[in-house]
């Protein structure tokens, strides 16, 4: 049995409660911890206490939109080196490429991506 430090901490921050609870069960399974947050302001406040390996952030969020949280992330020496995967429905090109340039590594619209493909997105955005 592998203790918490040695697996790949998983940072969700995702407002639906379906899809939060879908996406945690699935990690856990594969063998990640998983930290959820249920909107921006908690998302980033967990980034900063628990430093994860990579954060899964939806845009769309109360509080603070993943965007922002994002921007403040990639501003923050804790937190700047983190790899964030923006999850979201959000399919519009110019989000896209705002996504990007705001510093994630990777853009999965959620209505495209089945759960264990969301996994391999992890595994390859880690290198693992």
């Amino acid at each position: 049995m592998s203790t918490k430090d040695e697996k790949t901490k998983i940072l969700l921050v995702e407002d639906d409660p379906f899809l939060s609870s879908m996406y945690s069960t699935k990690f856990e399974i594969e063998n990640f911890f998983v930290l959820s947050a249920e909107d921006g302001e908690r998302g980033l406040k967990l980034a900063l206490t628990e430093k994860p390996d990579i954060i899964l952030l939806d845009i769309l969020m109360p509080k603070m939109n993943g965007f922002e949280v994002l921007e403040k992330l990639k501003a923050d020496e804790k937190t700047k080196s983190i790899p964030v995967i923006l999850l979201t429905n959000l399919n519009q090109k110019d989000e896209i490429e705002k996504g990007l340039s705001l510093g994630a590594n990777d853009y999965l619209i959620k209505a495209h991506f089945m759960p264990s493909e969301v996994v391999d997105k992890i595994k390859k955005v880690m290198g693992k």
